[in-house]
């Protein structure tokens, strides 16, 4: 490995520790395993890598040690270097909340999720952290990823303005609501949820948290794009989330605009992911997400968007079975 992870290691104590490269994902962002000792006695840690100028480590402390305080599990921080963007972790395990409930714990998904679910109340009744507002701006922004990288990538002339002016439409009466403003982690999914061994779950990949509306997460988790969540466990998740949290706003309806507005952006993010970075495996989630963004667009409250796409969008390109073949060219 490198001089600059060795020196960063010895400096934190853990100079003789071996060094594993674990798998990347959609970021620039790498993960190592630093393991010391044999058997019983044996250590281990996580190494990130978040190289500057692509990456910034400083927004991941900042929001784990705030998880923390609030007592939730995110992973201890052993030991950081900002300007390497190096950080040395809590090592969560291996086990992952999406291999777990596909797999050996199959039978206890709803257990599982409920654990996630108490996780958000929690979150939601704390003091929302010191980061940057979730607001109709980022809104915007992240909608527009589906009309810069999805639509010319299958050259379909679009009505961009009135992309613009439905989203309007639809996000100005769900503002006005004032849902209370919570911390929202933004990729709460089966990927970045690991089961530990004490019974808990941990916490990963929150770093670009904002504060923004309660609903959000909720979509992360129940509509997620990289595992198939039942409509029946969305539906009865949701039930339970609002016999915990008593929300004093019209959830139904911030749920399904805001999982019109991620799944759009997803759907943009997965393409680019594919056009621009080379990485070929996020267009095949895409269908999961598109049968989502569908359903999202049958609420009333999103009739608007619901006319854009019909006027905008041929039917052909709105088939998740046909997502694939002849509408990505793999």
């Amino acid at each position: 490995m490198t001089e600059k992870f060795s020196r960063f290691l010895a400096d934190a104590g853990w100079g003789d520790a071996r060094i594993i490269p674990l798998a990347g994902d959609a970021s620039f962002r790498r993960y190592f395993r630093v393991e010391r000792g044999i058997g019983a006695q044996g250590q281990s840690a996580m190494l990130m890598d978040a190289p500057p100028p692509h990456e910034d480590p400083k927004p991941f402390l900042h929001v784990a040690r705030y998880l923390t305080q609030q007592g939730l599990r995110a992973p201890s921080i052993l030991a950081d270097d900002t300007q390497q963007g190096l950080v040395l972790l809590e090592d969560f395990g291996d086990e992952r909340m999406r291999e777990a409930v596909d797999g050996p714990k199959s039978h206890l998904e709803t257990k599982i999720y409920r654990a996630a679910i108490d996780a958000l109340v929690a979150l939601h009744n704390a003091p929302s952290a010191d980061v940057d507002p979730y607001d109709k701006a980022v809104y915007h922004r992240e909608a527009d990823l589906f009309v810069e990288w999805y639509c010319p990538a299958h050259n379909l002339e679009i009505d961009t303005a009135g992309y613009t002016t439905a989203w309007d439409a639809v996000l100005d009466p769900m503002i006005a609501e004032k849902a209370p403003a919570v911390t929202v982690l933004r990729d709460y999914h089966a990927e970045n949820i690991m089961l530990l061994d004490d019974g808990t779950q941990g916490l990963l990949d929150f770093q670009d948290a904002l504060v923004g509306d309660p609903a959000y997460d909720l979509v992360s988790l129940l509509q997620d794009a990289r595992r198939d969540v039942s409509p029946a466990l969305e539906q009865q998740m949701l039930q339970y989330y609002a016999e915990k949290a008593a929300p004093e706003f019209d959830l139904d309806r911030h749920y399904h605009i805001l999982g019109a507005q991620r799944n759009a952006k997803i759907v943009g993010i997965f393409v680019r992911l594919w056009k621009r970075d080379g990485k070929p495996r996020y267009p095949l989630m895409i269908p999961r997400v598109w049968e989502a963004l569908e359903r999202d667009l049958k609420h009333p409250a999103l009739a608007p968007m619901a006319e854009w796409f019909d006027k905008n969008i041929p039917q052909n390109f709105r088939d998740p079975s046909r997502q694939l073949g002849g509408v990505f060219d793999l």
